[in-house]
């Protein structure tokens, strides 16, 4: 059964509880928002959506549909079920917090990632354990053979979407990125809102 979409206001983040077997849908709503998206298993909050874990378990840098991504104890925790974008998602790059505004020439406050994600599982009831690495939903960071990356727009359109099953019971957080310093949110660099639904199969 469908839900109806929840909407995520740009600049903050939610969470939600993810049954096993239930599957949540991510959606670029306007096509041009970086979803930072994390999953920690509620019996032990420091079991998390691990990427490097991940990375080692597909063999590849961007999971694609039918991949399994795994916690940092190397259980599976979720399955790409499908992709609607190109693809083009990222699994390197921390979340944005205040230091990195601040590295970025910004005075005083900057709405960031990190505080997203600590808000978003407070007002769940949950007390925030450290911040794992984000798996960056829509996020294009070009990479070239001698190792440079580099910040472009998302290749996603509006309304693409990734579906995620989960495969035990999650806690799942979402951040519509606050950052727009920098061309990841669109050539805009203007942060929108993104929505997401969880479904029963």
């Amino acid at each position: 059964m469908n839900a109806n979409p929840t909407i995520i206001p740009a600049r903050s983040g939610r969470a939600t509880h993810v049954a096993h077997g239930s599957a949540i849908d991510v959606i670029n709503t306007h096509g041009t928002q970086v979803v930072d998206f994390w999953a920690l298993c509620p019996q032990d909050l420091r079991e998390h959506l691990s990427m490097e874990h991940t990375r080692t378990a597909i063999g590849r840098l961007i999971p694609r549909v039918g991949d399994t991504l795994v916690s940092n104890r190397r259980r599976p925790l979720l399955t790409v079920m499908t992709d609607t974008s190109p693809g083009v998602h990222d699994t390197l790059i921390a979340s944005c917090d205040p230091e990195r505004y601040r590295q970025l020439g910004v005075a005083g406050w900057h709405d960031n990632c990190q505080h997203n994600f600590e808000t978003a599982l407070t007002d769940l009831g949950l007390t925030p354990p450290p911040l794992p690495a984000p798996f960056n939903l829509f996020m294009n960071v070009p990479w070239t053979p001698d190792g440079s990356l580099r910040f472009a727009p998302p290749a996603s359109g509006p309304g693409d979407l990734v579906r995620f099953r989960a495969e035990t019971d999650l806690v799942v957080i979402m951040s519509a990125c606050p950052q727009d310093l920098t061309p990841v949110n669109g050539a805009a660099q203007c942060p929108v809102d993104v929505h997401f639904r969880v479904l029963t199969l």
